[in-house]
């Protein structure tokens, strides 16, 4: 019995190994080929100069009109967001949660269209909460390096490029958190790279391209490369 039960455990660390072993190679070859310290950079009105002409290259005035937008991310989650009056109906599998995001306690948690209460609906409204904080800001993140407690600061690259720092020092899901914005001659994103707190690499290259424009004007991303893997937005509709 002892050696059959020594023969299964042996299978089972072997299947183990097998499946890890490539996982932590590939971890240690992306974290020793990737991995950077966060930049240091200039705040001031250098800085401010160049978010502005970012904000500029990308109509920042077509999105501060749209009033209603409407993704889904992944095909996993979707979002029908109430600009305007920042309210967010947050759909995934058979759940529905409508994001009060200027008044938390008003939101309201629905499983198969029922409304749900207490402690099933608050883990509902939370997770709706995290949900709507990473997906919307893969949608609209070069709008917000102005918002309240944000950082910015001019890089200067190893390429000897302008790149412009902006550090979140509060609110979302995970403050502190800060992104390197490369960008083309007229202003335009084309990549950001990332030091945040889910990654335990920094530095790690996301694309942003691929964009349309929507109704109103707004210019948003339908996808981002970051190493294999893509992040993939459509259904995309904007409007004042």
């Amino acid at each position: 019995m002892a050696k059959k039960t020594k023969r299964i455990l042996k299978i089972v660390l072997g299947v183990i190994v097998f499946l890890t072993l490539p996982t932590l190679v590939f971890f240690g070859f992306v974290y020793f080929k990737y991995n950077e310290d966060l930049p240091t950079g200039i705040q001031g009105e250098q800085a401010d100069a160049l978010a502005t002409k970012m904000l500029e290259s990308l109509d920042y005035e077509a999105y501060k009109n749209t009033n209603y937008l409407e993704w889904t991310f992944k095909k996993r989650h979707h979002y029908e967001w109430q600009k305007d009056k920042n309210i967010c109906t947050v759909f995934w599998k058979d759940y529905k949660v409508e994001l009060q995001l200027n008044n938390p306690s008003e939101s309201k948690a629905f499983i198969h269209s029922f409304r749900v209460h207490d402690q099933q609906a608050q883990e509902l409204i939370d997770q709706a909460t995290i949900y709507f904080n990473n997906d919307s800001f893969w949608l609209v993140a070069p709008y917000k390096v102005f918002d309240k407690d944000t950082e910015r600061r001019l890089v200067t690259t190893k390429d000897g490029e302008q790149a412009l720092l902006i550090t979140y020092t509060s609110g979302g899901s995970t403050p502190g958190d800060s992104y390197l914005w490369l960008l083309k001659e007229n202003g335009k994103p084309k990549s950001f790279r990332m030091w945040v707190d889910i990654l335990p690499i920094g530095g790690l290259e996301a694309s942003w391209s691929n964009w349309t424009k929507t109704e109103s004007g707004a210019q948003l991303p339908t996808f981002h490369k970051m190493l294999l893997f893509g992040l993939e937005m459509d259904n995309i509709k904007g409007t004042e």
